[in-house]
């Protein structure tokens, strides 16, 4: 599909830039030219501002939102939290996961997201026995994202072990375990699905070092040398000095000096950092994939967001268990956390642009292109067209200059000032309700219904 967009004010990568005609072919941005006037046949809009990538979510978590808010017998953690969603996805069959992931995947593109890392492990069936396609269930999230226009690269995990030293798997996690050469399988399957476009992207997702083994990582990453390689990494306080009783080192320690990461990893959470790790990590040129949201509903901890930025590190944001959706929200979070801890305001604006819903989004999308290894998280020439319509006749913009429009966003208004989204050159929100919906939740409502009641 041809399009021609003009727009009386747009977010580029130079800053806000006045009357910006975008040129798309194929999905894809073939040319951006700002300050020029209007032609015949452009579809016109007030305001813009680039698709954010979501670098980290478990589509399936999100039927579980609000299901693990209970006091439970005993102390409520991440690991009480986990044994919840062991028991929720025992019944999950192919076609839930698939109506699950469209859900998850039509609300991050009304919430703002329009491409996604999906961290995807859920390989077994319930009995925990194989498909006849390994990639069965990985596929499915290729068709969601199909449906709903996002863009997706997908991140098959590779699992084989419960605890630090190679431990057997629960019964939990029956569903997850792989060996090399089924994940071999898998993603061979799935790099034949989706090819390497702009739409598309495959990468590897070693779980966590507590799931995979030195040796099985090392044999992952001769098998992979290049793509995106995203893991779990330091989550949590427990998740450390269980790593630290077994190897001496801590998880993010033993990767920086073990398993040669660069600028093609993204460490997911990394949330406790010593300043060593911390330095050294920005250092290495990795993203942080932080899910400030999720991080808070879970009580993990508080990422040390301001000393990684005064290191230069790079960072992106993810959804994770996707307890709530919305773009602005995990830039928010993200921010407030900082405050929190310091006690002070604007902890994360940058010197040279005092705005720090500016200084957030941007890198928020760079950290989120460079993670996903998709061209995406930039209005420029030879990226995915992945455009946020901002409703400019919003009641919370009123009597406000372009540049408070993306603070306000943040801050203030949320998804609610988001109204249409074109993903891939395609619109597929509008009017702040994605195209496909009905038809989308109808086989949520049915896949939820069916799951909880059998529970």
């Amino acid at each position: 599909m041809n399009r021609t967009f003009f727009f009386d004010s747009a977010w580029l990568p130079g800053g806000w830039r006045r009357n910006v005609r975008i040129e798309v072919r194929s999905g894809v941005i073939q040319g951006v030219n700002a300050g020029t006037p209007a032609a015949p046949g452009d579809e016109r809009f007030a305001m813009a501002i680039a698709g954010l990538p979501n670098v980290h979510g478990h589509a399936f978590q999100r039927a579980m939102a609000g299901l693990a808010e209970r006091l439970g017998p005993g102390s409520d953690d991440f690991w009480s939290w986990r044994e919840v969603m062991y028991r929720f996805l025992e019944r999950m069959e192919p076609d839930d996961v698939q109506a699950i992931a469209a859900y998850a995947y039509a609300d991050m593109l009304e919430a703002g997201f329009t491409s996604i890392g999906e961290f995807h492990y859920l390989h077994r069936s319930p009995e925990g026995t194989a498909y006849e396609n390994p990639a069965e269930l990985a596929l499915r999230h290729a068709e969601a994202a199909d449906l709903t226009g996002m863009g997706l690269t997908l991140l098959p995990v590779f699992y084989e072990s419960s605890q630090f030293g190679g431990a057997p798997p629960t019964p939990g996690q029956r569903r997850f375990i792989t060996d090399l050469e089924t994940f071999a399988a898998i993603v061979e399957r799935v790099r034949t699905r989706l090819g390497r476009t702009a739409h598309r992207a495959v990468g590897v997702a070693p779980h966590s070092l507590r799931a995979v083994t030195g040796d099985r990582l090392q044999a992952l990453l001769r098998q992979y040398p290049e793509g995106p390689v995203h893991i779990h990494a330091a989550e949590q306080v427990k998740e450390v000095e269980d790593c630290l009783a077994f190897c001496g080192e801590r998880p993010v320690e033993w990767l920086l000096r073990h398993a040669g990461v660069t600028a093609r990893w993204c460490l997911v959470h990394a949330t406790h950092l010593t300043p060593t790790e911390t330095t050294q990590l920005a250092a290495s040129g990795a993203v942080a994939g932080l899910c400030p949201v999720t991080e808070a509903n879970l009580g993990d901890g508080i990422f040390p967001a301001a000393a990684y930025r005064d290191a230069r590190g790079h960072w992106a944001v993810g959804t994770d268990s996707h307890i709530l959706l919305d773009a602005a929200g995990e830039l928010r979070q993200l921010e407030y956390s900082q405050r929190l801890v310091r006690r002070s305001r604007n902890v994360l604006a940058d010197s040279a642009r005092p705005s720090t819903g500016e200084s957030l989004y941007q890198a928020a999308l760079s950290g989120g292109a460079q993670a996903l290894a998709l061209p995406v998280g930039a209005l420029a020439a030879g990226n995915r067209a992945d455009l946020l319509i901002l409703d400019a006749d919003h009641p919370d913009l009123a009597g406000r200059g372009e540049d408070a429009v993306i603070d306000t966003w943040v801050f203030a208004a949320g998804r609610s000032l988001i109204r249409d989204v074109i993903a891939g050159g395609r619109t597929v929100v509008e009017n702040r309700r994605h195209i496909g919906r009905d038809r989308i939740d109808a086989a949520y409502r049915r896949t939820l219904t069916r799951l909880l009641q059998s529970t």
